[in-house]
């Protein structure tokens, strides 16, 4: 049925390290073979057999207008047609510098990269060289990109520090990583306890998307910028996955806490590569050429890239978008808990904004050991039923989906049959 795409993995596999450029794109989580596609359309995406799908992965993310938005592929092609790359400053740079930092009052000073993983790399380093300090805290669950040092689980109690989770990462790399559990406000108050005066940074998902969606509750979220105000350690917010996804002034704004350094990435470059790091000016001051924190890139503010994400967040932050797109996420995760209800399926479900969890168990998780409590085995049947039937969700367990503002009713509705026959598949199983 999908006879191209196993052609092309394959042929992939000689030459590419497990046939993909992305580990997960490999379908190891749920078995079976990748999908290659051709191309994209508004909600839908066609595969290299002529297969069409519903989309709800949207390129991980940034797509939230939809695959190849007019206003946006016209905004790339003018910007290519007067060239792909300078290595100089253009007033594209300064235009998305006003963008971001008129839209998130946290962010007085911005600086663009080329990924979400540099953005935090950066953001992190900024943040030891402005504190002078080492040590930094991360939680359980949460993904920031595969820098060295955040490659790290947690040893055998909660306060223990990291070890590597990859070959390739000495463990020197992560000795001054401190591992929490997510919505713990009771660990992170010991930890500053134990550790307060060297704790340069704290960094989280402000909704955790690479555990699946996973909300911070607000005693949470209030401990943690407590405690490094106290501290003086600087809470860092990645919003690579929630910024502009889940609200105009992002999870930030939703949840009224104002971190030090926020860094993004996915919407913001529109499908294209971009991603940033800003915050506090004073903190913003370290970098070079103005400090001696050191950060630089070749392509960071690339003029293509910085005219894709513009285009983007301007249809983004249009009034009335995010209620339009959190209106229509709600739909489709409600419509698919009435579905497994139905079908006597343990399941629940969760969104903020265009950005939904989806889970095989009776209630919504709100730790890390809690979504690993999901039937694993029970989202792989659905997954491969909902593939077949022309649904495309993120090939694991543990990962967010995505609504666009092209997904339509009657998208919504051919999802619902296709769960219906999906959730029987997981009841048979």
């Amino acid at each position: 049925m999908r006879d191209r795409s196993r052609a092309l993995f394959e042929r992939s596999k000689a030459l590419i390290p497990g046939g993909v450029n992305s580990p997960v794109r490999a379908f190891g989580s749920v078995g079976g073979t990748p999908v290659f596609f051709r191309e994209g359309r508004g909600a839908r995406l066609v595969d290299v057999d002529g297969r069409e799908y519903i989309d709800y992965v949207g390129s991980w993310g940034p797509l939230i207008l939809g695959h190849a938005e007019p206003g946006v592929v016209a905004a790339v092609q003018a910007a290519a047609a007067r060239g792909l790359s300078f290595g100089a400053p253009t007033e594209l740079e300064l235009e998305m510098a006003e963008v971001l930092t008129g839209a998130l009052p946290s962010m007085e000073q911005v600086r663009l990269v080329s990924s979400g993983t540099e953005a935090v790399m950066s953001a992190l380093r900024l943040a030891r060289g402005f504190t002078g300090r080492s040590l930094l805290v991360k939680f359980e669950g949460c993904y920031h990109g595969h820098s060295d040092f955040l490659l790290v689980k947690a040893g055998s109690g909660a306060l223990t520090f990291g070890h590597p989770t990859s070959a390739g990462v000495p463990p020197e790399l992560v000795a001054k990583t401190l591992v929490l559990p997510y919505n713990d406000s009771a660990a992170v108050e010991e930890t500053f306890r134990l550790h307060g005066a060297d704790i340069a940074g704290v960094v989280l998902e402000p909704i955790a998307g690479n555990m699946n969606f996973v909300r911070p509750t607000p005693e949470f979220l209030r401990v943690l910028r407590d405690q490094c105000t106290r501290h003086g350690a600087l809470l860092v917010f990645d919003e690579v996955m929630t910024g502009f996804r889940v609200g105009a002034k992002c999870a930030q704004g939703l949840f009224g806490i104002t971190p030090d350094l926020t860094t993004l990435g996915k919407v913001i470059g529109g499908g294209m590569p971009v991603g940033a790091f800003g915050g506090r000016r004073d903190v913003m001051a370290k970098l070079a050429p103005l400090g001696p924190v050191y950060q630089a890139g070749t392509l960071s503010g690339n003029p293509v890239s910085v005219s894709a994400g513009l285009a983007t967040l301007k249809r983004v932050l249009e009034p009335g978008f995010f209620e339009r797109l959190g209106t229509a996420t709600r739909s489709l995760v409600a419509g698919l808990v009435r579905e497994a209800v139905a079908a006597g399926v343990a399941f629940s479900g969760d969104s903020e904004g265009g950005m939904f969890g989806l889970y095989f168990r009776a209630t919504r998780p709100g730790t890390f050991a809690e979504v690993m409590q999901s039937d694993r085995e029970a989202f792989n049947r659905f997954f491969h039923a909902m593939l077949d039937q022309g649904v495309y969700l993120a090939p694991s367990a543990y990962e967010a989906g995505f609504v666009s503002s092209a997904h339509a009713p009657a998208d919504f509705e051919a999802t619902f049959a296709a769960a219906r026959k999906a959730f029987a598949v997981v009841r048979g199983g």
